[in-house]
């Protein structure tokens, strides 16, 4: 989401088309994203920066044109990636390569690379020097510096298992780490403490912190959204809102609140191969659509 210009960037494996949110329509595409994961818009530069989870690399765009200006190497597959306000860094997840790769979007340049110790997937920072990202396989978060690059902290997500998405309430320091077992695990930001866990839906891929209601919000592949309510620091209730199958990938926009989807209708999977053993559903042709929730 780029809520200056209005506009959604929507992956589609080997390319990234553009939305306009005042019109609803295609404004643009950026081709030749393989893999695409993660989309960047840095408005404040003109330029963002799209994940190419097959490429191992990042794609350097224009905003204006929507136009590739290059690229730059990562490690193995890049998945999810953020910019960080008190380091101006941005931070690229390499999920196979477990690392995070970082760039200075001024110069264009990748400056260095974290070793994580585990499959990285989201991360978030806390404005104030420190990143922390879901390890997905060993089920923990890891922290490090921004502007020294050191791990600082593991913690563990446990009861958590897979974690996917991760949100944080800077004002609480309250983390979510939203897990493939149907649990979001709330932990301190602080300490790394686990401080409570709520049942979600199954199939998580996202989840958003919405800073005017204090809830987080989770993307549910079955077809849910669970919103996450603070009734007191280590107390916190649910309600699910339903959404469609598939649509595990959120955003938000800051200005509207208004939440984004994207999902479309599943045929039957392709059988298995050796290269994919356990294949996808298939996408029937002509249904992809996004969903817009607001209040």
């Amino acid at each position: 989401m780029d809520a200056s210009a209005r506009r959604l960037y929507l992956s589609h494996a080997t390319q990234v088309d553009v939305v306009d949110l005042r019109t609803h329509r295609k404004v643009g595409t950026i081709a030749n994203t393989p893999g695409v994961h993660g989309i960047l818009p840095l408005p404040k530069l003109g330029r963002g920066y799209i994940t190419n989870g097959r490429a191992n690399t990042v794609t350097i765009f224009d905003l204006q044109m929507l136009k590739p200006l290059g690229s730059l190497p990562t490690g193995a597959k890049p998945d999810a990636l953020l910019q960080d306000d008190f380091s101006g860094r941005v931070f690229v997840f390499n999920n196979a390569g477990s690392s995070a790769t970082v760039i200075d979007p001024v110069t264009n340049k990748v400056v260095g690379t974290v070793a994580l110790g585990g499959a990285p997937e989201a991360g978030v920072a806390d404005g104030q020097g420190r990143i922390f990202v879901n390890l997905e396989d060993t089920h923990e978060i890891v922290v490090f510096d921004a502007k020294t690059l050191v791990v600082k902290q593991r913690w563990s997500v446990a009861p958590g298992e897979g974690p996917s998405g991760l949100a944080l309430d800077r004002k609480r320091h309250r983390l979510f780490s939203v897990c493939a077992n149907e649990k979001a695990i709330v932990l301190d930001a602080r300490t790394g403490k686990v401080v409570a866990q709520v049942p979600i839906g199954k199939g998580v891929d996202g989840v958003v912190f919405d800073e005017t209601t204090q809830a987080a919000i989770s993307s549910n592949g079955e077809g849910t959204l669970t919103v996450i309510y603070a009734d007191s620091p280590t107390s916190y209730r649910t309600a699910t809102t339903p959404s469609a199958r598939g649509a595990r990938t959120i955003t938000q926009d800051p200005t509207t609140r208004r939440l984004y989807l994207s999902t479309a209708e599943f045929g039957p999977a392709p059988a298995a191969t050796a290269e994919v053993p356990h294949p996808r559903p298939s996408v029937v042709p002509g249904t992809f659509k996004v969903l817009e929730f607001g209040r």
